[in-house]
C-alpha cells in the first residue's frame, strides 16, 4: 500500500505560483510512475503531468505546457508540482497519484491517491 499526501495548495491571484506537494509514505516511490491530475466543480478528473521512475521522463497536458513543472525526489518520497503563471482556469482539487507500471494519461490506471489539495485562482 501507498499513502499519498498532497499539501501546498491555496488561494492566489491570476500570475502567481504556487508549488505543490505529495508525500509518500508505505512504499517507496522509486517503482511508480507518478501523475499529478486535477478535478474542477462539475468537470471530470484530468491529466495535468506525469513522470517516470527516474524523473527522467515527463510529459503535460497541453493546457500547462510551459507553466507547470513535474519533479520528484524519490530519496524524500515526494513529488513536486511547480505551477507558475497560474489562470483563474487553473482553479481545481489537484490530485496526485502512482501507478505501478508503464505511464498512463488515464486516471483509471492509476493505483493509488491523495485526498487532494484546492488550488484557487482569482482573476
Amino acid at each position: 500500500q501507498v499513502q499519498l499526501v498532497e499539501s501546498g495548495g491555496g488561494l492566489v491571484q491570476a500570475g502567481g505560483s504556487l508549488r505543490l506537494s505529495c508525500a509518500a509514505s508505505g512504499r517507496t516511490l522509486s517503482s511508480y510512475f507518478m501523475g499529478w491530475f486535477r478535478q474542477a466543480p462539475g468537470k471530470e478528473r484530468e491529466f495535468v503531468a506525469r513522470i517516470s521512475w527516474s524523473g527522467g521522463s515527463v510529459y503535460y497536458a497541453d493546457s500547462v505546457k510551459g507553466r507547470f513543472t513535474i519533479s520528484r525526489d524519490n530519496a524524500k518520497n515526494t513529488v513536486y508540482l511547480q505551477m507558475n503563471s497560474l489562470k483563474p482556469e487553473d482553479t481545481a482539487v489537484y490530485y496526485c497519484a502512482a501507478r505501478f507500471g508503464g505511464y498512463s494519461d488515464y486516471p483509471s490506471e492509476y493505483d493509488y491517491w491523495g485526498q487532494g489539495t484546492q488550488v484557487t485562482v482569482s482573476s
